[in-house]
Protein backbone atom coordinates (compact mmCIF):
# COMPACT_ATOMS: atom_id res chain seq x y z
CA UNK A 1 0.00 0.00 0.00
CA UNK A 2 1.29 3.20 -1.16
CA UNK A 3 2.71 6.13 2.05
CA UNK A 4 -0.77 8.08 0.22
CA UNK A 5 -3.31 5.06 0.81
CA UNK A 6 -1.96 4.62 4.06
CA UNK A 7 -3.09 8.49 4.72
CA UNK A 8 -6.60 7.97 3.52
CA UNK A 9 -6.68 4.76 5.67
CA UNK A 10 -5.84 6.49 8.64
CA UNK A 11 -8.13 9.69 7.86
CA UNK A 12 -11.35 7.32 7.52
CA UNK A 13 -10.17 5.33 10.85
CA UNK A 14 -10.33 8.86 12.96
CA UNK A 15 -14.01 9.46 11.10
CA UNK A 16 -15.29 6.26 11.87
CA UNK A 17 -18.04 5.22 14.39
CA UNK A 18 -18.88 1.86 16.00
CA UNK A 19 -22.16 3.14 16.34
CA UNK A 20 -23.13 4.26 12.99
CA UNK A 21 -20.91 1.19 11.75
CA UNK A 22 -23.38 -1.73 13.82
CA UNK A 23 -26.26 0.05 12.07
CA UNK A 24 -24.95 -0.04 9.04
CA UNK A 25 -24.31 -4.07 9.21
CA UNK A 26 -27.40 -4.44 9.97
CA UNK A 27 -29.23 -1.84 7.25
CA UNK A 28 -26.54 -3.38 4.52
CA UNK A 29 -28.13 -6.93 5.20
CA UNK A 30 -24.36 -8.54 6.03
CA UNK A 31 -25.55 -11.47 8.05
CA UNK A 32 -24.91 -14.72 6.61
CA UNK A 33 -26.77 -16.16 3.77
CA UNK A 34 -27.80 -11.76 3.00
CA UNK A 35 -26.64 -9.82 0.04
CA UNK A 36 -23.79 -7.97 1.88
CA UNK A 37 -22.61 -11.30 3.77
CA UNK A 38 -19.42 -10.21 5.29
CA UNK A 39 -19.00 -6.83 4.36
CA UNK A 40 -17.50 -4.72 7.11
CA UNK A 41 -18.03 -0.83 7.97
CA UNK A 42 -15.87 2.01 9.71
CA UNK A 43 -19.14 4.02 10.41
CA UNK A 44 -18.77 6.69 8.10
CA UNK A 45 -21.84 8.34 6.97
CA UNK A 46 -21.74 9.55 3.40
CA UNK A 47 -22.02 13.49 3.05
CA UNK A 48 -18.58 12.58 5.09
CA UNK A 49 -17.36 10.36 2.22
CA UNK A 50 -18.16 13.25 -0.14
CA UNK A 51 -16.42 15.75 1.54
CA UNK A 52 -13.41 12.94 1.00
CA UNK A 53 -13.66 13.03 -2.41
CA UNK A 54 -12.74 16.63 -2.69
CA UNK A 55 -9.82 16.27 -0.93
CA UNK A 56 -8.60 12.69 -2.32
CA UNK A 57 -9.95 12.85 -5.69
CA UNK A 58 -6.17 13.53 -7.18
CA UNK A 59 -4.56 10.39 -5.85
CA UNK A 60 -3.71 8.76 -8.81
CA UNK A 61 -6.43 5.64 -10.69
CA UNK A 62 -3.67 2.92 -9.27
CA UNK A 63 -4.54 3.82 -6.06
CA UNK A 64 -7.97 4.55 -7.00
CA UNK A 65 -8.39 0.84 -7.86
CA UNK A 66 -6.04 -0.23 -4.91
CA UNK A 67 -8.44 1.57 -2.61
CA UNK A 68 -11.62 -0.02 -3.76
CA UNK A 69 -9.83 -3.98 -3.18
CA UNK A 70 -10.34 -2.35 0.88
CA UNK A 71 -12.40 -4.93 3.26
CA UNK A 72 -14.25 -1.49 4.15
CA UNK A 73 -17.85 -0.76 2.61
CA UNK A 74 -16.64 2.97 3.07
CA UNK A 75 -13.52 2.60 1.70
CA UNK A 76 -14.75 1.36 -1.25
CA UNK A 77 -17.30 4.01 -2.03
CA UNK A 78 -14.93 6.27 -1.54
CA UNK A 79 -13.01 4.74 -4.29
CA UNK A 80 -15.77 4.56 -6.35
CA UNK A 81 -16.94 8.49 -6.07
CA UNK A 82 -13.31 9.13 -7.26
CA UNK A 83 -13.14 7.49 -10.23
CA UNK A 84 -16.70 9.40 -10.59
CA UNK A 85 -15.31 12.65 -10.15
CA UNK A 86 -12.28 11.88 -12.13
CA UNK A 87 -15.04 10.67 -15.24
CA UNK A 88 -16.61 13.42 -14.80
CA UNK A 89 -13.24 15.78 -14.92
CA UNK A 90 -11.55 13.69 -17.60
CA UNK A 91 -10.60 15.65 -20.81
CA UNK A 92 -9.35 12.58 -22.55
CA UNK A 93 -11.45 9.90 -23.92
CA UNK A 94 -8.39 7.92 -23.37
CA UNK A 95 -8.08 9.18 -19.59
CA UNK A 96 -12.12 7.99 -19.69
CA UNK A 97 -11.69 4.65 -21.12
CA UNK A 98 -8.94 4.13 -18.61
CA UNK A 99 -11.05 4.46 -16.00
CA UNK A 100 -13.97 2.95 -17.57
CA UNK A 101 -12.39 -0.37 -17.71
CA UNK A 102 -10.79 0.18 -14.28
CA UNK A 103 -14.24 0.08 -13.03
CA UNK A 104 -15.98 -3.22 -14.99
CA UNK A 105 -12.56 -4.87 -14.33
CA UNK A 106 -13.25 -4.83 -10.78
CA UNK A 107 -17.20 -5.33 -10.63
CA UNK A 108 -16.90 -8.47 -7.88
CA UNK A 109 -15.84 -4.68 -5.83
CA UNK A 110 -18.19 -2.91 -6.32
CA UNK A 111 -20.62 -5.59 -4.18
CA UNK A 112 -23.57 -3.41 -2.56
CA UNK A 113 -26.59 -1.71 -4.28
CA UNK A 114 -25.20 1.51 -3.23
CA UNK A 115 -21.90 1.12 -4.64
CA UNK A 116 -23.34 -0.06 -7.75
CA UNK A 117 -26.35 3.54 -7.67
CA UNK A 118 -23.77 5.68 -7.33
CA UNK A 119 -21.28 5.16 -10.11
CA UNK A 120 -22.70 2.65 -12.76
CA UNK A 121 -24.38 5.67 -14.61
CA UNK A 122 -21.72 7.86 -14.35
CA UNK A 123 -19.15 5.70 -15.63
CA UNK A 124 -20.56 3.09 -17.43
CA UNK A 125 -23.96 4.71 -19.08
CA UNK A 126 -21.81 7.78 -20.04
CA UNK A 127 -19.30 5.59 -21.13
CA UNK A 128 -21.63 4.36 -23.90
CA UNK A 129 -23.63 6.65 -24.56
CA UNK A 130 -21.92 7.69 -28.19
CA UNK A 131 -20.72 3.65 -27.73
CA UNK A 132 -21.57 -0.07 -28.68
CA UNK A 133 -24.08 -0.70 -25.85
CA UNK A 134 -22.84 -4.40 -26.11
CA UNK A 135 -21.25 -4.51 -22.89
CA UNK A 136 -24.73 -3.49 -20.85
CA UNK A 137 -26.30 -6.80 -22.15
CA UNK A 138 -23.34 -8.94 -21.17
CA UNK A 139 -23.56 -6.97 -17.51
CA UNK A 140 -27.37 -7.54 -17.51
CA UNK A 141 -26.67 -11.50 -18.46
CA UNK A 142 -24.55 -11.21 -16.10
CA UNK A 143 -24.29 -14.67 -13.34
CA UNK A 144 -23.62 -11.83 -10.87
CA UNK A 145 -26.49 -10.12 -9.20
CA UNK A 146 -24.10 -6.87 -8.99
CA UNK A 147 -23.18 -6.85 -12.98
CA UNK A 148 -26.77 -7.20 -13.45
CA UNK A 149 -27.37 -4.28 -11.22
CA UNK A 150 -24.84 -2.09 -12.81
CA UNK A 151 -26.19 -3.24 -16.60
CA UNK A 152 -29.80 -1.86 -16.05
CA UNK A 153 -29.00 1.25 -13.60
CA UNK A 154 -26.15 2.20 -16.40
CA UNK A 155 -29.02 3.03 -18.48
CA UNK A 156 -29.95 5.91 -16.15
CA UNK A 157 -27.93 8.06 -18.29
CA UNK A 158 -30.02 7.37 -21.31
CA UNK A 159 -33.25 8.03 -19.79
CA UNK A 160 -32.20 11.57 -18.99
CA UNK A 161 -31.09 12.07 -22.38
CA UNK A 162 -34.82 10.49 -23.28
CA UNK A 163 -33.28 7.04 -24.92
CA UNK A 164 -35.56 4.47 -23.60
CA UNK A 165 -35.21 1.57 -25.65
CA UNK A 166 -32.10 -0.02 -23.83
CA UNK A 167 -33.67 0.38 -20.71
CA UNK A 168 -36.66 -1.49 -21.95
CA UNK A 169 -34.81 -4.40 -23.62
CA UNK A 170 -33.18 -4.66 -20.38
CA UNK A 171 -35.96 -4.65 -17.95
CA UNK A 172 -37.76 -7.50 -20.48
CA UNK A 173 -34.33 -9.27 -20.27
CA UNK A 174 -34.77 -9.19 -16.39
CA UNK A 175 -37.98 -10.07 -15.99
CA UNK A 176 -37.15 -13.54 -15.06
CA UNK A 177 -34.61 -12.58 -12.34
CA UNK A 178 -35.09 -14.00 -9.14
CA UNK A 179 -33.22 -11.65 -6.85
CA UNK A 180 -35.18 -8.64 -5.24
CA UNK A 181 -32.64 -6.16 -5.54
CA UNK A 182 -33.11 -6.29 -9.37
CA UNK A 183 -36.70 -6.50 -9.42
CA UNK A 184 -36.02 -2.96 -7.64
CA UNK A 185 -33.47 -1.67 -10.00
CA UNK A 186 -35.77 -2.48 -12.91
CA UNK A 187 -39.14 -1.05 -11.44
CA UNK A 188 -37.11 2.12 -10.73
CA UNK A 189 -35.78 3.00 -14.05
CA UNK A 190 -39.42 2.00 -15.74
CA UNK A 191 -40.47 5.02 -13.38
CA UNK A 192 -38.07 7.06 -14.37
CA UNK A 193 -38.82 6.71 -18.40
CA UNK A 194 -42.24 7.56 -17.46
CA UNK A 195 -41.55 10.48 -15.55
CA UNK A 196 -40.19 11.53 -19.04
CA UNK A 197 -42.50 9.61 -21.40
CA UNK A 198 -45.57 7.77 -19.50
CA UNK A 199 -46.76 6.42 -23.36
CA UNK A 200 -43.06 4.65 -23.45
CA UNK A 201 -43.87 2.90 -20.19
CA UNK A 202 -47.68 2.28 -20.44
CA UNK A 203 -47.01 0.35 -23.46
CA UNK A 204 -44.00 -2.11 -21.56
CA UNK A 205 -46.53 -2.55 -18.92
CA UNK A 206 -49.15 -3.24 -21.27
CA UNK A 207 -47.08 -6.31 -22.63
CA UNK A 208 -45.34 -7.72 -19.19
CA UNK A 209 -46.88 -6.33 -16.17
CA UNK A 210 -48.68 -9.41 -15.73
CA UNK A 211 -45.61 -11.50 -15.55
CA UNK A 212 -43.40 -8.48 -13.84
CA UNK A 213 -42.36 -9.65 -10.64
CA UNK A 214 -44.04 -7.98 -8.00
CA UNK A 215 -41.67 -5.78 -6.71
CA UNK A 216 -40.64 -4.79 -10.07
CA UNK A 217 -44.55 -3.54 -10.94
CA UNK A 218 -44.97 -1.41 -7.34
CA UNK A 219 -41.59 0.13 -8.49
CA UNK A 220 -42.59 0.92 -11.82
CA UNK A 221 -46.07 2.16 -11.19
CA UNK A 222 -45.29 3.60 -7.62
CA UNK A 223 -46.20 7.33 -9.00
CA UNK A 224 -49.58 6.40 -10.49
CA UNK A 225 -52.67 7.69 -9.68
CA UNK A 226 -54.55 4.88 -6.86
CA UNK A 227 -56.90 3.99 -9.12
CA UNK A 228 -54.57 3.07 -11.98
CA UNK A 229 -51.62 1.57 -9.43
CA UNK A 230 -54.59 -1.16 -7.82
CA UNK A 231 -55.71 -2.28 -11.33
CA UNK A 232 -52.34 -3.22 -12.76
CA UNK A 233 -51.69 -5.07 -9.24
CA UNK A 234 -55.29 -7.08 -9.46
CA UNK A 235 -54.26 -7.69 -12.71
CA UNK A 236 -57.32 -5.63 -14.38
CA UNK A 237 -55.76 -2.98 -16.23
Amino acid sequence: MSKRLKQIMSRLRELSDSDIAAHSQRFFKTGKGEYGEGDRFLGIRVPTIRQCVREYRAISLEDTTELLKSPFHEARLLALLILVAKYASANESVEQGSIYRAYLGNTELINSWDLVDCSAEQIVGTHLYFRDRKPIYRLVNSKSLWERRIGIISTFHFIKKKDFPDTLECARLLLNDKEDLIHKAAGWMLREVGKRDINAEEKFLARYYKQMPRTMLRYAIERFPEEERLAYLHGTK
